[in-house]
């Protein structure tokens, strides 16, 4: 976290500071009206931050504000003056850009390619690719992250990824920029040099709108906060008049933590061994980001791995579900050693993943809700290639009522829901399959207080009613202190400490080798 956080606002706001408003914005799609007659403000050279549960209309009104999408009523106004856009590109021609919650770039193509996707320089010769790779390495510098411009997006880990999206952005040179989610995948130091950048650009004079489910982080670099609660504004405030249970009472109605460890409930026999695992580096093999670790996690107990950024949570948990393959050691299911069988296997016998990319590796874009949930346990009901209707309907219907899914129903587009229940989707598909152990990375990424609120509340059931063995990793400290029975500090690929339930914040972070923020 930044060493010095930015100052709040002053005590008033002329009215010829704001650079952007909404009056009276209304957006409806079909029956449902996701924003109510919303007015918002946006100030020259502060940055605004705007909070809200998941499906609270913070995404809608973004897109409204940078042309993703026109408001059904009200209007935009642009120092003062009506505006429409028609399309992003006419957003930007106006100075308006956003980085979106989910990443928008092209895995194939390298990063130089992504930053000016669209907006390539031109030379005598054509393209020039040259300052293109020199302004793109400038960049990077500049958010202290020295990827090779010639990098392919597919080639960087998802923290990296959303370094990319953020130098696009930033390459655009706008006067607002609207920041969905900048670092639900960055690293404590990643999220420091992008408060830097963020300080930078208000010293200039650019208008910030920053969206974040981290409530904490987001008051280090608010000026000004406004909620969304069900498509209308339910207040709005300076920084200096806020604090956190301002914000949550605001944004859900009350205040409330993330659960505490399941008790009543006699834990069971080893349910996963992890034996002297070592995973090789991709890039070096001849380094392990995994090194001889060894783990035992029993039927009902819920663990929680937590490390900084390098530390190897997503390679081991990765390893466990056999996505990434071990170069030494052992995985054991309840006995029986599964090192050398497929990610269907494991399925099978009981062992599945919640993947940290929701978008990349836990949803198919192009399916329903329905189709989404049924796709992991598709042979339960699935005989001579032929499907039972009825029986995948019933498998839909109680993972939906299950893990409380908010959809217009299984036939709806996943990408209709909102963030938190695409999320719920991934866990409902998974627990539809019957497992006994469960793996889930980063299990809360990028979803707000009251869904991570519900989603640790289905592990704490499951683990207390079903016996399920739960690991979850995460790189919330306060997280690990939600519902976890025992608390497993990774660094450089190792287990440094283990901790129960009554560990403080100070313990688990110096264990991690990050700093203590006073």
């Amino acid at each position: 976290m930044p060493s010095s956080p930015i100052q709040p606002a002053p005590a008033s706001e002329p009215a010829d500071d704001i650079v952007l408003s909404a009056r009276d914005v209304a957006k409806s799609f079909g029956s449902v009206h996701a924003l109510k007659t919303v007015n918002f403000d946006v100030y020259r050279g502060q940055v605004t931050t705007l909070f809200g549960e998941n499906g609270a209309g913070k995404s809608t009104l973004m897109k409204i504000l940078s042309g993703v999408m026109q408001p059904t009523s009200g209007e935009i106004l642009l120092e003062g003056e009506p505006v429409r856009f028609a399309s992003t590109t006419d957003a930007q021609r106006l100075g308006i850009s956003i980085i979106h919650q989910e990443l928008s770039l092209a895995p194939n193509l390298s990063v130089r390619d992504n930053i000016f996707m669209g907006r390539e320089l031109k030379g005598a010769m054509g393209i020039d690719y040259a300052e293109e790779a020199r302004q793109t390495r400038a960049l990077m510098e500049e958010l202290d992250e020295p990827i090779d411009p010639l990098t392919p997006v597919e080639d960087l880990r998802l923290g990296q990824q959303q370094i990319v999206e953020i130098a696009r952005a930033l390459s655009v040179n706008s006067r607002i920029l609207i920041m969905d989610e900048p670092t639900s995948a960055l690293s404590a130091t990643e999220v420091e040099v992008l408060f830097r950048v963020i300080r930078d650009l208000k010293s200039r004079g650019v208008s910030i709108v920053y969206i974040s489910h981290h409530l904490e982080e987001a008051l280090l670099i608010t000026d000004h906060a406004v909620v969304l609660r069900d498509g209308v504004m339910t207040a709005d405030a300076r920084r200096a008049d806020i604090d956190l249970e301002w914000i949550v009472r605001n944004m859900v109605g009350e205040n409330f933590d993330l659960g505490s460890p399941p008790t009543g409930h006699a834990l069971g026999e080893v349910a996963l061994s992890l034996d002297d695992v070592s995973i090789a580096d991709v890039a070096v093999p001849e380094r392990s980001v995994v090194d001889h670790l060894s783990l035992d996690v029993r039927a009902g107990e819920i663990v929680c791995i937590y490390g900084l950024m390098g530390a190897g949570r997503t390679e081991l948990l990765e390893c466990v579900a056999g996505r990434v393959p071990l170069s030494g050691g052992r995985v054991v299911l309840e006995g029986e050693d599964v090192s050398h069988l497929s990610i269907a296997d494991r399925i099978a016998k009981g062992l599945v993943l919640v993947p940290e990319d929701r978008q990349r590796d836990g949803l198919v874009q192009t399916m329903s809700v329905g189709e989404n949930l049924s796709l992991a346990s598709i042979k339960a009901f699935t005989r001579w290639l032929l499907t039972s209707g009825p029986r995948e309907r019933g498998v839909v219907d109680e993972s939906i009522a299950s893990v409380h899914i908010k959809t217009d129903g299984p036939k709806a587009e996943i990408g209709s829901l909102s963030g938190g229940n695409q999320q719920k989707v991934v866990i409902g598909k998974m627990l539809a399959t019957h497992p006994r152990v469960v793996v889930l990375d980063e299990p809360s990424r990028g979803i707000d207080i009251g869904a991570k609120a519900e989603v640790f509340k289905l592990l704490a059931e499951g683990a207390s009613r079903q016996g399920l063995a739960v690991i979850f990793s995460t790189s919330e400290v306060g997280e690990c202190l939600s519902i976890a029975h025992r608390i497993v500090v990774m660094s450089r690929g190792r287990i440094a400490a283990e901790f129960g339930a009554d560990a403080s914040k100070e313990q688990i972070m110096a264990a991690s080798g990050e700093a203590v923020v006073a």
